[in-house]
């Protein structure tokens, strides 16, 4: 997307909990590969304490307990965390905060107060690096934190991640990142809010068809099914100052949005508002709802365990069609901002 964009007044809604927010996040989506061999997407649900919105994800924004100032992102910001191309867990520390900033968790149940759901994200005996290779009977969350800190010039870089870096320190396996306030490295001094995605899926919905020599049958839709190459995309776009009104002012460890309409003036959408916010299809091409023979957009399944390689010539309809223009709705999902005791 172009980064000169002005996202907050070219988006004519959002699926976010404040209409303030306009930024966009991305994550793959999950498939199931069918013992026949075909792939059908698996659906989005709603995470706990959410409301009612079709699927999406939960968005938080999360300040460190050290009360050390929280700079909003400027305008244009963007950045990755994870790497697409990944088929095995990366050679790195297991105690730093980049150990812990992608996971899936394995829910037993779908109850908040089954013991699978006790742990941070990242944290305890149920979250894993790689897919879980069992059936979860309460779906699967995954979960994906970017870097908070900034080097204070770049928007962007190449890789669009250089210009963001993780925290510094040793990470508790019992309560992850989201309750750890670390040191930002010299090279990027700025503190920027820490971004969780949480993205819920339907997975019990296959269990009958599950392969029944206990193979793994998830593949996230580039192709991979390690889930390794789990990752996320962020591109700002909250309106104004609002989300720094948001940092200054929200500081409810429950992250509950009434709270923080209250203290930053921002504005809550129901669900029905959120519900209502949608975009048409813009690619002809068949991804959802039916068994397709292969992945959409030229993304053979790469088992690894060296990086995977793009396709070279690649003739899905996705990659063919001009781009379209940068008008219209911009889709986004439900946020929370909070802050870690």
């Amino acid at each position: 997307m172009d980064p000169s964009l002005d996202i907050p007044n070219i988006a004519t809604c959002t699926t976010c909990r404040f209409k303030e927010n306009k930024s966009n996040y991305w994550t793959a989506v999950m498939y199931f590969k069918h013992p026949n061999g075909s792939f059908i997407r698996v659906p989005q649900v709603e995470n706990h304490v959410t409301g009612l919105p079709n699927g999406g994800m939960t968005v938080y924004y999360i300040q460190p307990s050290t009360n050390e100032k929280v700079t909003a992102f400027p305008k244009g910001f963007r950045m990755v965390t994870g790497n697409p191309f990944r088929r095995s867990r990366p050679d790195i520390d297991p105690t730093i905060p980049e150990s812990y900033s992608l996971s899936f968790r394995c829910w037993e149940s779908r109850d908040i107060f089954d013991p699978s759901n006790r742990y941070a994200p990242g944290a305890g005996p149920y979250d894993t690096f790689e897919l879980p290779r069992k059936q979860c009977p309460g779906g699967i969350r995954a979960n994906i934190f970017f870097p908070s800190c900034w080097d204070g010039k770049n928007l962007d870089s190449p890789d669009h991640h250089s210009h963001v870096a993780f925290v510094e320190g040793t990470v508790n396996p019992d309560s992850g990142l989201f309750f750890f306030n670390g040191t930002c490295p010299s090279t990027h001094p700025i503190r920027i809010p820490m971004i969780l995605l949480e993205t819920v899926w339907d997975t019990p919905r296959f269990h009958d068809v599950w392969p029944a020599d206990g193979s793994q049958p998830l593949v996230l839709s580039m192709g991979d099914p390690t889930g390794f190459g789990h990752h996320g995309d962020y591109l700002f776009g909250w309106e104004g100052d609002s989300l720094q009104r948001a940092m200054d002012n929200c500081v409810d460890v429950l992250g509950r949005p009434a709270t923080c309409q209250e203290l930053a003036d921002l504005t809550l959408q129901t669900d029905e508002e959120i519900n209502a916010c949608t975009k048409s299809v813009q690619v002809d091409e068949t991804t959802e709802g039916h068994y397709l023979k292969e992945l959409p957009g030229c993304n053979p399944v790469q088992q690894g365990p060296e990086s995977a390689t793009v396709v070279p010539v690649c003739n899905a309809v996705s990659t063919t069609l001009p781009l379209p223009a940068a008008t219209g709705t911009v889709i986004h999902y439900a946020a929370v901002v909070t802050q870690a005791p």
